[in-house]
């Protein structure tokens, strides 16, 4: 098989790398890809841009691409797959009106509303006033997100009222643009988070293991969002009993409410959840693979990748389970100095080749690319150091120690990642 993987961060190496290692795949091509995929065996970089659908379409037809993977969620929601489908090219996603379920949070929630699935209470605004008197009336703690795709930093935890109208009033007043146009206000949900992805191919669904990523920047889990700064899987809180009640009271009612309203979902369905005394509730939909959740998950997949996501690109996953290495894994972001504010790019990496890589760690770049001088970054979240261990501790240990061998001008990375699963003794 020749597989074409659109985007170029951390989890786009995170599948390159996996898809390439799969007997049945030829070559790998990311486009745009990065410094690190461009270094793997089988892999390739071909320099059309994840936003450019008319360019990857003509490239996936001159390239002979049997699959396609898409990374990110705005080609996604641009309605990628659908032109590839069009085209009768096989395409691993959800339709442009599937996607709705992570393009734009109010319709995720009026959703969930129509088909009982557990959620948070909200409201939906376009006008400031309304949204204030929403926050007064509820009396507590909310959360403040705009509608649409914002990298994912279009997130308030607001501790009062005067913190949240102040997010409302930015976000409406075009801090994210047309994303946040409008915006959703939520009460804000006690317990712990995590993240429990599957598979789904329209009809079936196969679950794949659990995993919990910090999205705030500093250690603690304080500071503003990111896009993540660390993940790692499996999540202890998603017990065996919780898997179970997030399979049937979340995962299966969304699949069959969007079959029922005409949008069958094919891709990777990502519930982001807030858990709760045994009880998981939604915070968020997601509809592709998270970044960096999907570091730590291809480091434990036993299982092809490329088989599993060519069936579920088919509908033929009902007979299909996945293997995990029992082992956890734990990915440590290391960001550029001033993320996810304003940062420099173009500094020289150095260390990357003291990093011993192997089967139990791995660097898979984010922003990098290429330069005269070497690897150099080029975005905020840089590298991902992803290793595997007997314990959460030994994998975090392992993880820091490379990363403490990497380093160029304000690099900056969370010593913490994981400390919720280390907490639970």
């Amino acid at each position: 098989m020749r597989i074409l993987v659109i985007g170029g961060g951390g989890r786009e190496h995170a599948l390159a790398w996996k898809l390439a290692r799969s007997p049945r795949v030829q070559e790998v091509i990311c486009a745009p890809g990065n410094a690190g995929t461009a270094a793997e065996p089988k892999v390739t970089n071909a320099p059309v841009a994840d936003d450019d659908l008319d360019g990857l379409l003509r490239l996936a037809r001159r390239e002979a691409v049997d699959l396609t993977v898409v990374g990110p969620e705005a080609p996604l929601v641009a309605g990628v797959v659908d032109r590839f489908e069009a085209a009768g090219l096989r395409c691993f996603g959800p339709s442009a009106a599937a996607a709705r379920l992570e393009g734009s949070k109010a319709f995720a929630k009026d959703f969930m509303a129509r088909h009982a699935i557990p959620t948070a209470a909200y409201g939906t605004f376009t006008d400031s006033a309304d949204a204030r008197a929403f926050v007064e009336r509820l009396g507590r703690p909310v959360a403040v997100k705009a509608d649409g795709l914002a990298a994912g930093k279009g997130v308030v935890l607001a501790d009062d009222a005067a913190e949240a109208n102040a997010a409302v009033e930015e976000m409406l007043g075009g801090r994210f643009g047309g994303a946040g146009a409008r915006v959703v206000v939520e009460e804000r949900l006690e317990g712990e988070e995590a993240s429990f992805l599957c598979l789904v191919d329209g009809e079936h669904i196969l679950p794949l293991a659990s995993s919990q990523d910090h999205k705030t920047l500093n250690e603690g889990d304080t500071g503003p969002n990111t896009g993540g700064m660390g993940a790692y899987s499996p999540a202890p809180v998603v017990t065996g009993g919780v898997a179970h009640r997030v399979m049937e009271e979340v995962v299966r009612p969304t699949v069959a409410g969007m079959a029922a309203e005409g949008t069958p979902f094919r891709g990777v369905l990502y519930a982001g959840l807030m858990i709760h005394q045994g009880r998981p509730r939604v915070l968020e939909f997601n509809c592709r693979f998270g970044d960096p959740e999907c570091q730590p998950l291809m480091m434990r997949l036993r299982s092809d990748l490329a088989a599993l996501l060519e069936k579920a690109a088919e509908g033929r996953l009902d007979a299909n389970e996945a293997a995990w290495d029992p082992r956890p894994a734990l990915t440590v972001v290391q960001a550029a100095g001033g993320y996810p504010g304003a940062y420099e790019k173009g500094h020289p990496i150095d260390g990357l080749d003291a990093v011993p890589e192997g089967d139990q760690l791995k660097v898979f770049h984010a922003g990098t690319a290429r330069g005269p001088q070497g690897v150099v970054t080029a975005g905020g979240r840089v590298l991902g150091i992803t290793a595997l261990g007997a314990s959460v501790a030994e994998a975090r240990d392992r993880a820091l120690g490379a990363a403490d061998r990497i380093r160029w001008p304000g690099v900056y990375y969370r010593r913490d990642i994981g400390h919720r699963a280390l907490g639970r003794g």
